[in-house]
């Protein structure tokens, strides 16, 4: 059987490739998308691929998957730092919620060193670029193998 993940992507990820490359670099959000699902079939994952500059429709997006116990993997982006209603959304979850990075927060500027989700999350990946959403799905896939087998 398949499991579904959600891949929730917040602000400003859908310019990635043209958004400070120095920084994010030159993956376009199109083909990070195209990562998570290839890396979803190969972990009999079913990997849905989301963003939105929109903090409401990210919620929602985590009620839907709270309801239907669905994990997930999220780049919160700039809500990390701020978005209670966010993090008060994931505390809700019903399955593994993993934080994910492109950068490593702790090593940039003050105040990306607070995240607001970590607290509610199974755990955080960050720094390794796209492969961070890899090793998200990974961890994902190893958590419901896990939680199959008790």
């Amino acid at each position: 059987m398949t499991n579904r993940v959600l891949v929730l992507n917040g602000p400003n990820l859908r310019r990635l490739g043209v958004r400070e490359p120095d920084t994010y670099g030159t993956t376009s959000f199109d083909d990070l998308a195209a990562l998570c699902r290839d890396t979803g079939r190969r972990l009999d994952l079913r990997v849905e691929v989301r963003q939105t500059d929109d903090e409401a429709e990210l919620v929602h997006w985590v009620h839907e998957a709270a309801d239907e116990r669905v994990p997930i993997v999220l780049n919160p982006a700039a809500f990390t730092h701020y978005s209670y209603s966010l993090r008060d959304a994931l505390a809700q979850r019903t399955a593994p919620l993993i934080e994910v990075h492109i950068t490593n927060p702790a090593t940039r500027e003050e105040f990306r060193h607070t995240s607001v989700v970590a607290g509610v999350a199974t755990g955080t990946i960050a720094g390794f670029g796209p492969m961070s959403y890899v090793l998200a799905l990974q961890a994902v896939a190893e958590l419901l193998a896990e939680e199959s087998v008790s």
